[in-house]
């Protein structure tokens, strides 16, 4: 039996998120590289997450520590499709603090596509 993808597509980790993490492939749209970044933070995947960050908002460390992703609710998404070149996605993240409180992260994220690929620029959250 498939291990589930962690972003919540329905699709096994194998084909949905793991060819992304592991640079096989290029997200196609802003939600797929989206959610392959939540994906990254459950995994605690610094590399890919520092890979796919616009330069010009890139931090040079992240601490992944301390919080346990639970799930993801994509919401929305504004252009970021196969042919645009910016896009953004509304999302709610549920996860539990270092102290084991649940909690729920409402961000809209901006993308933009760079050189036929998909990066993170910043994001508004609620």
């Amino acid at each position: 039996m498939a291990v589930a993808c962690p972003c919540g597509s329905g699709e096994g980790f194998a084909a949905c998120c793991r060819p992304l993490l592991r640079g096989e492939r290029e997200a196609a749209t802003a939600s797929a590289l989206m959610r392959s970044r939540y994906t990254a933070y459950v995994r605690r995947d610094q590399e890919y997450l520092l890979r796919t960050w616009h330069p010009s908002t890139r931090p040079d460390l992240l601490e992944l520590e301390g919080i346990r992703w639970r799930g993801l609710d994509v919401r929305a998404a504004v252009k970021g499709g196969e042919s645009d070149t910016e896009g953004t996605v509304s999302f709610t993240a549920l996860f539990e603090d270092a102290a084991g409180a649940a909690a729920a992260m409402h961000e809209t994220s901006r993308f933009v596509r760079e050189s036929r690929r998909w990066v993170y620029v910043d994001g508004d959250v609620d």
